[in-house]
């Protein structure tokens, strides 16, 4: 007589212990610890816990496949982030995480993963400064959402005394409008060809309520002001999550952040001829950084391009 086979069903408990078992290694939980506010590719991740790449992919499977972590495709390149929570373990593992201290060794890991991202970044724009506008014509030029976005701005609650700061004004296309609707304007730029172009800009238009300077704005401390506005800019920071968050305090209470950014697309190419670290971003991602960054969640617009990309321009608003 025959024994019957084992039942191949899935059981819910299973998913208890995959999850158990990814988190049952320390490494792994690193990589957990490491993506607490940021996305990696594997061979930044294998970089960060230092072990080699093919180990890497392997801890990483194990991770995905328990639900703890989930990807996005940029071109040709996978980036990992934590998964959202799916049942009260998963939660509370992800609490008690970071709950505790990161080691200094991966504080510092994560620092060097950051500088290698912000210098490819700092390279493209002293290469292109002279073709900025061509080069960022390709996506979208500011011409394709200037409306939208100063039909956002106007309709803030602002005061005639109201401050602003632009954070990467590129050749300073947009501050005329700001400086027309602020009584000081500040514009902070970590690149001196860009912040040169803008300089020349306001010295034609005779801007003198705007104030350049030649700073990182996420290091530089800075007087908070009435409305930050980053306009193609975020996909250019390193850890764009940890950027809003840095950026929360520049803004004062009852204060508002707009951000015009590409929708998250698979258009690799803008990486090389654009300097884009990043593809664009989800709607829901913004949101979610920006509420964790002590930001409320204000109106939003898209633009459908010509071109095949999308264009979301967001508010966010310091209660």
């Amino acid at each position: 007589m025959s024994l019957p086979l084992p039942s191949l069903d899935h059981e819910p408990a299973d998913d208890l212990a995959a999850l158990c078992k990814a988190a049952g290694d320390p490494l792994r939980l690193q990589v957990l610890r490491a993506l607490a506010n940021d996305s990696f590719g594997v061979l930044e991740l294998a970089q960060i816990v230092a072990i080699g790449q093919s180990g890497m992919s392997h801890h990483l499977k194990v991770l995905a496949q328990a639900g703890l972590l989930a990807t996005r495709r940029e071109g040709n390149a996978v980036f990992y982030r934590r998964a959202l929570p799916g049942g009260a373990l998963h939660a509370a593992l992800l609490e008690e995480l970071d709950r505790l201290p990161v080691p200094d060794n991966l504080q510092a890991r994560i620092r060097a993963v950051h500088g290698q991202r912000a210098e490819a970044s700092r390279e493209f724009f002293a290469r292109m400064a002279s073709n900025f506008q061509a080069q960022q014509d390709l996506i979208a030029s500011l011409a394709q959402y200037r409306d939208s976005l100063l039909s956002l701005l106007d309709a803030l609650p602002l005061t005639r005394q109201a401050t602003a700061l632009e954070v990467g004004p590129g050749d300073g296309a947009f501050l005329p409008e700001l400086a027309r609707r602020f009584a000081q304007v500040s514009a902070l730029d970590n690149s001196p060809a860009m912040l040169e172009l803008a300089r020349q800009r306001c010295e034609r238009e005779g801007l003198g309520n705007v104030q350049l300077q030649l700073a990182d704005a996420l290091q530089q401390p800075h007087s908070p002001v009435d409305c930050v506005v980053l306009n193609m800019v975020l996909h250019h920071f390193a850890a764009p999550a940890e950027a809003m968050r840095q950026l929360s305090p520049l803004i004062n209470s009852g204060g508002h952040l707009l951000i015009t950014e590409l929708c998250s697309h698979n258009q690799a190419w803008a990486r090389e001829a654009c300097g884009d670290l990043w593809l664009g971003f989800e709607q829901d991602d913004l949101a979610r950084w920006a509420e964790a960054a002590g930001l409320r969640v204000g109106e939003s617009l898209y633009l459908g391009l010509k071109n095949g990309f999308q264009i979301q321009v967001r508010h966010f608003a310091k209660p």
